[in-house]
């Protein structure tokens, strides 16, 4: 837990800089990967999501590391000071950390799946066989599943309408219809989707899995994908 509130002092102050708004795609994914191990420790008191546990460590093991490597760029000199960008920002990217968790539920998922129809070749008594008995049954699996997808997606909500709506007040410039803004919504579509399938029609199984991470890999593109073309690719801000 120190560990937790100290690394995120350390991204809270490196992106809201006395400079002002640093941000890249580093940033972006080690602030996703924090945010995903806080949700997780804090959840891991309440629900059965030790599965979960190191998928969560890795992935913020590794996304820690990537602001060392990328600095990230000056976006804004103001947007520290505005309340509004702040809280759309944060609310972002506690929305994308949720996501990020359940796109990992659904992976861990789909290993579960493909071992109980025998299409993975398992090693009797091996530790992976054992890692797979101690994991939740699948129903369990897929309840806390879609318990993070709902609180996600309603996160992901208020962040892309308030975008759309306020992106003046916000971003300083009138809304454009970028990659970003476009794989932003084609994500947010496709949650929607999930979630209004799996209400009327209680879509389960590989079909809501294939569908949270065709979801998330368009979210990512959004959020990362669009920052790491700029920033590397292109050698822009």
């Amino acid at each position: 837990m120190i560990v937790l509130i100290i690394h995120g002092k350390e991204l809270h102050d490196s992106v809201f800089a006395e400079q002002g708004f640093v941000f890249g795609f580093a940033q972006d994914l080690s602030l996703i990967a924090w945010v995903g191990l806080a949700f997780y420790w804090f959840q891991s008191w309440f629900l059965p999501i030790s599965s979960l546990r190191w998928l969560a460590i890795l992935f913020a093991l590794v996304c820690s590391l990537l602001p060392n490597i990328f600095s990230g760029t000056l976006i804004s000199p103001k947007a520290v000071a505005d309340p509004w960008f702040k809280g759309h920002f944060i609310v972002a990217t506690i929305a994308v950390g949720l996501l990020s968790l359940a796109a990992m539920q659904a992976m861990l998922m789909s290993v579960q799946d493909r071992a109980l129809h025998r299409q993975l070749a398992i090693i009797p008594n091996s530790r992976f066989a054992h890692w797979l008995e101690d994991l939740p049954p699948l129903m369990t699996m897929e309840s806390i599943l879609f318990n993070l997808l709902y609180v996600g997606f309603a996160l992901l909500s208020l962040t892309v309408f308030s975008g759309l709506l306020f992106s003046q007040t916000l971003f300083g410039k009138p809304l454009v219809f970028d990659h970003k803004t476009i794989f932003a919504l084609i994500s947010w579509f496709l949650f929607a989707g999930l979630l209004l399938a799996r209400w009327r029609v209680g879509l389960r199984g590989r079909a809501a899995i294939r569908w949270v991470l065709s979801a998330y890999s368009a979210l990512l593109l959004a959020y990362v994908g669009s920052r790491f073309v700029l920033e590397v690719i292109l050698q822009r801000a």
